[in-house]
């Protein structure tokens, strides 16, 4: 197993894949966190990560090994989501949207293979990045249901696409968008359309200023009577048969965005560790991590990375063998990660003081950044209100 620094997610699971791409991400992480706390501080969005990404022959990772790419399932994916999720957890993010949506081309049916085979082309020929862009200003999140206001015209010319959508991350340096949009049709669908960026029409409003994860260019994206062609549908049904969730993007969303902020903790474990045994305070004569109560606390820490990885390794590895994963199971996996992971950097902060809260220092910024992971959907209640249900068979 190739070794990185600090107790990362990868000393938990099995390397039984090239070390190659893990030896690149690594490598890449060491830059990605030396520039972290200025796109943090500047909200700016860190285009060089994404030329060095496309550089090391990551970007393509989750496109099919026929088509170029690595063929990377699951598991791989989440592995290099974590090491950079550690080092900067806003292009992790960014990278992760990526991913999701080249593995549910790779596994869908419903994906136009012209368009799946042209987008994964030019991901493994540069930066070409695509995302989803479900969430909008009175819709909220689709995954609690309704239907979008962004509008779908059929013209004689082709689509034309009409909205605003919200948390558009990767927003500054996408080249495709999957929107989510209802049609005009007097039968009326609704589902994903795929417009190239840039199109006449298009505006990003730079509109993110967030506590956390400031580096991801989630603004606004508007769309006024874009034109599209008409072979840009990706998948588009009745409403009614959206009713059960998309196996493939609902799993991996769960497993990666789990993956992102188990990162997080651990790069602010990592600090604290460092933390604790180079302080000395003079009435003590020795470093804090000498303190039992101290080492309490860090054992918790551990405890909780421990699970961590032991559920993204054992969910990931299933998904990848084809197991039968229910989404109840998926969105229970990232609650408790990410819970996990709050609870880690906010122990951290229990044994820093004021130390964990200055700007000089990294852990206000990881305590910021993974608070994130309790509202990134799903969020917490939509998932144990779902399992109730579940369990009392209403």
């Amino acid at each position: 197993m190739v070794s990185i620094p600090g107790n990362s997610i990868r000393k938990a699971l099995p390397m039984d894949a090239t070390p190659s791409i893990f030896d690149r991400a690594s490598l890449l992480a060491s830059e990605f966190a030396a520039r972290a706390a200025r796109h943090d501080r500047d909200a700016s969005f860190p285009f060089e990560n994404f030329d060095r990404l496309s550089e090391a022959r990551l970007l393509a990772l989750t496109v099919p090994a026929a088509l170029g790419g690595a063929g990377a399932g699951a598991l791989d994916a989440a592995r290099i989501i974590n090491i950079l999720g550690k080092a900067d957890p806003s292009t992790a993010l960014v990278l992760s949207m990526h991913y999701i949506q080249h593995l549910v081309m790779a596994r869908s049916t419903r994906w136009p293979s012209r368009l799946a085979r042209k987008l994964a082309r030019e991901t493994v020929e540069g930066v070409a990045l695509i995302n989803a862009l479900r969430v909008e200003p009175d819709l909220g999140s689709p995954s609690r249901g309704g239907l979008p206001a962004t509008i779908a015209r059929r013209t004689e010319t082709g689509w034309r696409l009409s909205g605003r959508k919200i948390y558009s991350t990767g927003a500054p340096i996408l080249k495709w968008y999957a929107v989510w949009a209802k049609t005009d049709e007097p039968d009326l669908r609704v589902g994903l359309f795929l417009v190239p960026a840039g199109l006449p029409g298009t505006r990003i409003v730079e509109t993110w200023d967030h506590l956390g994860l400031r580096a991801s260019g989630s603004h606004d994206i508007l769309f006024d009577d874009v034109v599209f062609p008409f072979d840009h549908e990706i998948d588009v049904r009745k409403p009614q048969d959206w009713l059960l969730p998309d196996f493939t993007q609902a799993t991996v969303h769960a497993i990666f965005v789990a993956a992102i902020y188990d990162g997080v903790a651990r790069a602010a474990r990592d600090w604290l560790i460092d933390f604790l045994k180079s302080r000395v305070p003079s009435n003590l004569g020795a470093s804090l991590a000498t303190l039992p109560r101290v080492q309490e606390v860090v054992g918790g820490i551990e405890a909780r990375l421990a699970v961590n990885a032991r559920l993204i390794e054992s969910f990931a590895a299933d998904f990848d063998d084809g197991v039968a994963l229910g989404a109840s199971e998926s969105n229970i996996i990232k609650l408790t990660v990410t819970n996990n992971a709050v609870a880690v950097v906010e122990a951290a902060l229990s044994l820093t003081s004021n130390h964990g809260l200055t700007r000089a220092n990294p852990l206000e910024r990881h305590y910021r950044d993974v608070l994130c992971g309790r509202v990134h959907t799903p969020q917490d209640d939509a998932t144990r209100v779902n399992a109730g249900r579940l369990a009392l068979g209403i």
